[in-house]
């Protein structure tokens, strides 16, 4: 269901391959969500929250460092977004997920958040860096 598509593409092979694991991070959101057989989640949401805060710390540091490289002129607007995502991650109440009902709530806020930022953030900021 969610998976790199051409149209998401910047034509530089590092940040969609970057992408393209961040898509898959995004299916696993779901991957979980539909898991109807695992009564509680917060082991896995825990692991997932930390995956997605490592892995998007990673793939900025090596964006921010590219646009450094060609001296892109919006880098500090770039990065401002990045943190905003980072604070936004940081945000989820992992202390609640001793509530099995708030669980799936949870997974579902992370799989919205995640999926319109991502796709929003590569058509509408990422895709500049080639233009």
């Amino acid at each position: 269901m969610y998976e790199m598509k051409p149209e998401y593409l910047t034509g530089i092979d590092f940040i969609d391959q970057e992408h393209a694991r961040l898509f898959e991070l995004a299916q696993e959101t779901q991957d979980l969500l539909d898991d109807s057989v695992l009564l509680d989640k917060s082991d896995q949401i825990v692991e997932l929250v930390s995956e997605l805060v490592n892995y998007t710390r990673s793939h900025f540091a090596h964006e921010e460092e590219y646009q450094k490289s060609i001296q892109y002129p919006y880098i500090t607007q770039h990065a401002a977004q990045h943190r905003q995502f980072e604070s936004k991650l940081s945000e989820i109440d992992l202390d609640a997920l001793s509530d099995f009902e708030q669980q799936n709530e949870t997974v579902e806020d992370i799989l919205d958040f995640l999926v319109d930022w991502l796709i929003n953030h590569i058509l509408r900021v990422d895709m500049k860096l080639v233009k």
